[in-house]
């Protein structure tokens, strides 16, 4: 089972690393968790250009010149969570609906309809009202559609993932929010997500039933930004030891508006984004790295080729947003509003190539055996 230390015990991390920790961290190809520490060290932000060129390298090397483009599809905002930073909270007086089956299937053509083949079904946690029976039926009305389908919803048990998988989903995106196990307790005021231990195993249970590919994340703005990033290289590190043949990502929200007016607790700038995604690459070679449209467009423009390997396009965080883009009811404000047409010719002026189709559907179903890689071979 996989433990997190207080956030108390990682600062010690921090204790030595200067600019030769730095220094030699990036000359190292297996940097290992000290290196980590340093390269989010204060030390390593006065070197930010070395560690853009170096993440940019790995990047290269790993991934080419590869962009995978994908689309959330919100299908419910209904939640019995009371998380003090969410728009969909249970405390907030927001317009609540459940897309049926026809709706859900609706709002996925207009996705492939704009050539998205790769889709992550989105929900707030209210398992009454969405559960494994909805999902069982929309995908298989979806995955000869798409090549891949994954799932950001409430956590679930080991068999709830493999029956899901052996339908056609072979992703699960799970966010623990903040390692800060204080920090958690104050922001997570009622509800299943209050339970800081059972949702740090989820992502175990996910990769140990079988999906192809698992993301973590931590939402930007709760806790220290350093001792989040140790924490999450320390929680990939786990996963990779112990489901090796899962392909692994990391995705970096930053707190933004969403209704309820939260505040960020702790400011982090540009820099310091930038500083942690770089980090992560050069820490770990192979993941994927997911930079979403709560960024603006300027930001995600300036980051291509650095690290980052999947870009989210024409997002909607509203249930039905797609077909009706007048509706209310967000999770959090869109910071980038291009369209996935506009966000794939900005990709291409870069020298680089947006995918939205790296793999064929046929090679996702369950019974073929193999696992995805982060860019679509393994």
């Amino acid at each position: 089972m996989f433990e997190i230390p207080s956030f108390q015990d990682l600062q010690k991390y921090f204790v030595d690393c200067g600019p030769h920790e730095v220094n030699r961290t990036l000359e190292s190809e297996h940097p290992g968790i000290t290196g980590l520490a340093a390269l989010l060290s204060p030390a390593a932000a006065e070197q930010l250009p070395a560690l853009a060129a170096r993440s940019a390298e790995i990047s290269s090397l790993r991934f080419g010149n590869i962009i995978q483009i994908y689309a959330p599809l919100y299908l419910s905002n209904y939640c019995v969570n009371r998380c003090a930073y969410c728009g969909f909270s249970a405390d907030n007086k927001i317009s609540r609906r459940v897309l049926t089956l026809a709706e859900a299937e609706k709002e996925a053509l207009i996705l492939h309809e704009r050539d998205i083949q790769h889709i992550l079904l989105v929900s707030g946690e209210a398992p009454a009202r969405l559960g494994v029976d909805y999902l069982v039926e929309l995908v298989r009305r979806l995955r000869d559609k798409f090549a891949s389908i994954t799932i950001e919803i409430q956590p679930l048990e080991t068999e709830e993932y493999r029956r899901l998988f052996a339908a056609g989903i072979t992703g699960v995106a799970v966010y623990q929010e903040t390692y800060d196990r204080t920090t958690y307790d104050e922001v997570h005021l009622s509800g299943g997500k209050r339970d800081f231990i059972y949702r740090l195993q989820v992502p175990a249970k996910a990769a140990a039933a079988g999906m192809r590919e698992v993301g973590i994340g931590a939402l930007l703005g709760l806790a220290d930004w350093r001792l989040e990033g140790l924490a999450l290289g320390l929680h990939l590190a786990w996963l990779r030891r112990h489901y090796w043949q899962t392909a692994l990502t990391v995705s970096f929200p930053r707190l933004c508006y969403a209704e309820g007016g939260f505040k960020a607790r702790v400011d982090i700038s540009e820099h310091n984004l930038s500083q942690l995604i770089f980090a992560l690459r050069i820490f770990d070679h192979d993941v994927g790295l997911l930079l979403s449209t709560r960024e603006d467009a300027r930001y995600r423009n300036g980051m291509i080729g650095l690290g980052p390997t999947r870009y989210s396009a024409g997002s909607s965080t509203v249930p039905g947003g797609y077909a009706d883009p007048e509706l209310e009811g967000e999770q959090f404000s869109v910071g980038d509003r291009r369209t996935v047409k506009q966000v794939c010719l900005d990709i291409r002026g870069q020298g680089f190539d947006p995918v939205r189709k790296d793999w064929d559907a046929v090679f996702q179903k369950p019974e073929d055996g193999c696992r995805m890689t982060d860019d679509g071979y393994g």
